[in-house]
């Protein structure tokens, strides 16, 4: 018995003739990701997450100075709160967000959101700037493990050969070290470098995966037609690989990045907790966490905020990179919608009365 597949119903093909109809891929790749609502809540949450963190405290950029909107910074010490804490602990948060009528003290913000650490310091300063040094983490490891990894897949991929050998017996030896020994060797040596170096010297060591998929899509594609003619046009191999075939797997390296900076964020939060990420007097959401792990029965508003912040921040980009491979994907098929039946209802009519 012969199982023939199943053709696509008249509405799915207009539908999916409509969608693409006069169309260029790009077009076409935005519009599945515009689609996606889990990208689209990401996308918002983490700008919002980075609005906040950036504009509440002291910024200098390019010789300019931009003044926070918060009043405290990470080197103020106000008095320590502790009339109102209960069970007599102290620098507990002033913000509330249950209504009077609820039994709640009302939505208010306060004099320390956060609360305060054990000598006074705004918690809430502490956290976006800990917030703003785990996402410049999160960028340049992505952007330096981006760039690398690509490069070294698509000269392997294309290459192959003896090339192809030395790269990727070069790339499993780096696989089979541990990622948080290599992170802890690297945060021990150079930590009190600062956060930018730190990232650099991490991003070094994180494009192997990223290095696999790209080989991969670039054996494949290296075979395809189009790279047959570029050659016979007599384009050089350099052309060919940038020109050619990296712009057919962008959408594996875009969703590989994405990937990629979502794991730094949590190798940052490790290495700081374990001592050998960010060192004082820098801090990050890992640091946070690390330096008041002891307080955690008594005051667990200290591990709230930053693990929220930690949490938020990757599963933003997750979800991110989610959308973007479901919009590079040519095999994914746009959910129809009642909206997409009643065009496809009128296009038929049209087709109908037309003919």
């Amino acid at each position: 018995m012969i199982f023939k597949k199943k053709a696509p119903t008249n509405l799915e093909a207009s539908t999916s003739n409509s969608e693409t109809e006069s169309l260029s891929q790009s077009q076409i790749v935005r519009r599945r990701f515009l689609h996606h609502r889990g990208a689209m809540v990401a996308i918002f949450a983490l700008s919002a997450i980075i609005i906040l963190v950036f504009s509440a405290l002291e910024l200098k950029l390019f010789g300019l100075k931009y003044r926070g909107w918060w009043k405290y910074s990470i080197t103020d010490m106000p008095d320590l709160a502790y009339k109102e804490c209960p069970g007599g602990t102290i620098g507990c948060p002033t913000m509330s967000l249950r209504p009077t009528f609820l039994g709640g003290a009302g939505i208010r913000f306060g004099e320390h959101p956060f609360g305060q650490d054990d000598i006074g310091h705004d918690y809430f300063a502490l956290v976006m700037r800990g917030a703003q040094r785990s996402l410049l983490v999160t960028v340049i490891i992505g952007l330096v493990g981006g760039a690398i990894g690509t490069v070294v897949g698509a000269i392997s991929g294309f290459y192959r050969g003896w090339v192809d050998a030395v790269l990727m017996r070069f790339t499993d030896f780096i696989i089979t070290i541990p990622t948080l020994i290599i992170g802890s060797v690297i945060g021990y040596h150079f930590g009190n470098l600062g956060v930018t170096f730190l990232a650099l010297y991490l991003g070094l060591f994180a494009w192997t995966g990223l290095s696999r998929l790209v080989r991969g899509e670039f054996l494949t594609l290296r075979e395809r037609e189009f790279v047959d003619a570029a050659r016979v046009a007599g384009a050089s191999n350099r052309r060919i690989i940038f020109k050619h075939i990296l712009p057919n797997a962008v959408g594996v390296i875009i969703v590989s990045v994405t990937l990629l900076m979502s794991g730094a964020i949590l190798l940052e939060t490790a290495l700081s907790y374990l001592g050998f990420g960010v060192v004082a007097p820098d801090v990050s959401l890992g640091v946070l966490i690390s330096r008041y792990q002891e307080a955690f029965s008594t005051r667990p508003w200290l591990f709230w905020y930053p693990g929220i912040f930690i949490v938020a921040i990757a599963l933003s980009i997750n979800f991110i990179g989610d959308g973007l491979r479901d919009a590079f994907d040519p095999r994914q098929r746009r959910k129809i919608t009642r909206k997409d039946r009643q065009q496809a209802r009128v296009m038929q009519r049209q087709v109908a009365k037309d003919a």
